[in-house]
């Protein structure tokens, strides 16, 4: 009688996960997603109002900050839809980050006790992300018909920016996860970080607004590329010139291999450290 055998070999320093081990986890992925999104509105007064309460105030205060006091251009577009649009693109790039980051270290008794490919932890964070987004969408649509707003064609654009902002957030966010497992102060420099780039992006306020001896700094940005793909397929704005979205698709895979390469380089410490 012959007893199979599974050998488990640890990751080389520079490779990239073994989909064949990942695509046979899918399941442990949806349990994971599944788990963030009800702890996420468990035990709240409210529950997944929260979806809609978070980028309707955010919205708003921009909208008053930006827009009525400060008084600045939005080409056309009533200020509440253009805030709202780079909040929402915003919150896809940030959530994942701020979400996938902490994963390991919250997840440290089955990371240290389990075997599985421990990528599906950070990249489980995207399912309720998503989700959070999908509700944003449906209120944007309502809010877009009650004033009159037609994007146009532009829209059908939407999926691939949002994977865009998907693949931003989750690139670094595996690298953060896998540095976060040795140096805990990934978790204070992380938001501070996220904060300061939120006000170094043009999200509530136009590229327009930007002094022209500082608007090569902001074009520079990948996620000013992000904003301005996304309000044109969803405020029908300009559209974004071809080097820009070159810019963003690349930017884009650098930062998901990026960030694979840093993970699986330090993987194999994650069992002894967390």
């Amino acid at each position: 009688m012959t007893t199979a055998r599974i050998v488990i070999t640890p990751p080389r320093r520079l490779n990239v996960p073994r989909w064949r081990e990942v695509w046979e986890a899918r399941e442990i992925f949806y349990s994971f997603g599944v788990r963030d999104i009800v702890l996420r509105y468990r035990q709240t007064a409210i529950g997944v109002a929260w979806v809609v309460l978070q980028p309707l105030v955010t919205a708003a205060i921009f909208a008053i900050v930006f827009g009525r006091v400060a008084g600045l251009p939005t080409g056309g577009v009533p200020y509440f839809l253009f805030a709202f649009a780079g909040t929402a693109a915003w919150t896809v790039f940030s959530g994942v980050l701020t979400r996938a980051a902490p994963s390991l270290v919250a997840n440290q008794a089955l990371v240290s006790k389990v075997f599985f490919p421990r990528v599906v932890v950070p990249l489980s964070v995207v399912m309720s992300v998503l989700l959070d987004f999908v509700v944003s969408l449906a209120l944007f649509a309502v809010l877009l018909a009650v004033n009159g707003v037609n994007p146009g064609w532009a829209v059908l654009a939407l999926p691939l920016w949002t994977l865009c902002a998907l693949a931003l957030g989750s690139g670094i966010g595996l690298a953060a996860s896998a540095i976060m497992v040795k140096y805990r102060d990934v978790q204070y420099v992380l938001p501070w970080l996220v904060q300061v780039l939120m006000y170094a992006t043009p999200v509530a306020y136009s590229l327009d607004a930007v002094p022209a001896g500082l608007s090569w700094w902001f074009e520079a940005n990948p996620l000013t590329w992000l904003m301005e793909c996304f309000r044109w397929s969803m405020l029908g704005t300009a559209a974004p010139p071809a080097w820009q979205v070159a810019g963003l698709l690349g930017a884009s895979a650098v930062a998901v291999v990026g960030g694979l390469l840093v993970f699986q380089r330090r993987e194999r410490e994650f069992a002894d450290l967390i």
